[in-house]
């Protein structure tokens, strides 16, 4: 009797474990072949390019930084920025895109408030669990992880995990090849005009040294790409604005940037700007670094 049963257990085991494997396949293979979904599965879907400009950081890049203002210079261009990325996400995307044979020229990113923190997102990395078996450059930079073992071991583990971001109706999307609206606009994601009051607390807060900015500094000198590191603007109703000056003395190369758009009229929120100051903003990039 106790045999039997012991083996039934057994049949179950392998047959759930089957069809977490085929699952793990089936959903895998739907994130690998699309290429509309996000920005993440556009690096590792699309054909490699020549880019004279590519943007990273969080939406403080995704919002304030045109592409089309760029690509009408003729130069091109995408903006990777992502809302919450912090620099852990910021230096893995760096890693895909040269992975994945993307030359670029030079490369533009926010670095201020993501110096608050040296963790990564946890929103921002479900984006790239779809890829963590098919890309070294994700199973190395997420190795260190607390999760990372059962993640990439338990066969279709970060899909259950993850399901409202990376599950079912995720996966049929990239079956049936659903068009994000992240990827319109080059990656430019335009905020509209605030209708509310305009503030933001920065003098509780410190920046520190970051590893993952110190290694995309590395990636850039290595890869002969020019690295234009940049703070970006806040609102004039900003408490602490010498976190700024704080940032300028722990790494000075960072092109301080934040108070050349200041008034209420470009924000949407205290530390993003709406599509109009973002245009007055990358206008001012496009004449300080570009204008040759």
């Amino acid at each position: 009797m106790m045999k039997n049963f012991l083996f039934f257990v057994l049949k179950i085991l392998i047959l759930t474990l089957t069809i977490a494997v085929v699952l793990d396949l089936i959903y895998s293979k739907a994130f690998s072949v699309s290429k509309n979904r996000g920005k993440i599965g556009y690096i590792f879907n699309s054909t490699p390019k020549d880019y004279d400009v590519v943007i990273l950081g969080s939406s403080r890049a995704n919002n304030h930084f045109v592409t089309q203002m760029f690509e009408d210079r003729g130069l091109v261009t995408f903006n990777f920025g992502m809302q919450g990325s912090k620099l852990f996400e910021s230096d893995l995307v760096l890693k895909l895109l040269l992975e994945k044979k993307n030359k670029i020229k030079n490369l533009i990113i926010d670095v201020d408030v993501t110096l608050r923190s040296r963790n990564n997102s946890e929103a921002t990395i479900l984006k790239f669990y779809p890829y963590l078996k098919s890309s070294s450059a994700i199973k190395t930079h997420f190795r260190l992880l607390p999760d990372f073992n059962a993640n990439y071991y338990i066969p279709f583990y970060r899909y259950l995990k993850y399901e409202t971001k990376i599950g079912f109706r995720e996966m049929f999307f990239c079956t049936i090849n659903k068009k994000s609206k992240e990827l319109n606009y080059g990656g430019y994601h335009a905020l509209e005009k605030s209708q509310r009051s305009l503030e933001e607390n920065l003098s509780k807060t410190d920046p520190v040294k970051n590893q993952y900015y110190e290694e995309i500094k590395q990636i850039c000198k290595a890869n002969k790409i020019n690295l234009i590191a940049v703070m970006t603007p806040m609102c004039e109703n900003v408490k602490g604005f010498d976190y700024f000056k704080k940032v300028e003395k722990l790494y000075p190369e960072i092109h301080n940037y934040e108070n050349v758009v200041i008034e209420d009229k470009y924000f949407s929120d205290c530390g993003h700007m709406n599509d109009e100051g973002a245009k007055k903003f990358t206008a001012i990039i496009l004449k300080d670094f570009f204008n040759k």
